[in-house]
């Protein structure tokens, strides 16, 4: 192989290397920093997510914000990395938000000072909407599963200012989920929220 040829098959090998590596955000050891970022951030319109601080797959701080939310995934990264933000459950929370989020990873009782509210704009891998802790759980024959696509959330501070709302979701409506629980909340969906089930979505 002469030297041109050479030169080239190395420029060509590289590249493609490094775009893929960009593209998808994937290698060996899981997402790069601005993979995360980036699909963390986008759980939230970007006026919100732009100023955001960013907590990655890791717990670690990996961007500062400005404006008291908070953008982070809701699933543990896997061995090869998330493939697509979906996976991530991304999700943007104001301070009253991440205090539910926390209590509930924790399994305590939320105390908040005030309504928190959550952007998950990427969706998440479902839950039964009756059952906490089922999350990711679709395979398990959950009654009541779902897997949202587009969504806000209402994290109440006094969970009973939700009696009377709908648990049903199947009407494009907002409906709660987890009543009768410590974590229950209004589901807000957004357009393409039942783009992962579609069987679920209004007939």
């Amino acid at each position: 192989m002469n030297i041109i040829l050479r030169n080239l098959f190395v420029l060509v090998f590289t590249t493609s290397i490094y775009a893929g590596h960009h593209e998808g955000g994937n290698h060996m050891h899981g997402n790069t920093a601005e993979w995360e970022i980036n699909a963390y951030t986008s759980a939230a319109p970007a006026f919100i997510g732009k100023h955001a601080t960013v907590i990655g797959a890791s717990g670690k701080v990996l961007r500062e914000g400005t404006n008291g939310w908070r953008c982070e995934p809701f699933m543990p990264m896997p061995k090869d990395g998330f493939k697509h933000p979906h996976e991530t459950a991304a999700a943007c929370s104001d301070k009253n938000a991440v205090a539910w989020a926390n209590a509930y990873k924790s399994n305590n009782k939320p105390e908040l000072e005030g309504d928190g509210w959550i952007w998950m704009i990427h969706g998440d891998l479902g839950v039964d909407n009756f059952k906490p802790y089922t999350d990711g759980q679709k395979d398990a024959g959950h009654k009541h599963f779902i897997e949202s696509g587009a969504h806000m959330m209402l994290m109440p501070k006094d969970p009973s200012s939700l009696d009377g709302q709908t648990t049903d979701y199947t009407t494009g409506a907002p409906y709660v989920m987890f009543k009768g629980t410590p974590y229950v909340h209004l589901m807000i969906p957004l357009e393409g929220y039942y783009d992962y089930q579609p069987e679920s979505a209004p007939k």
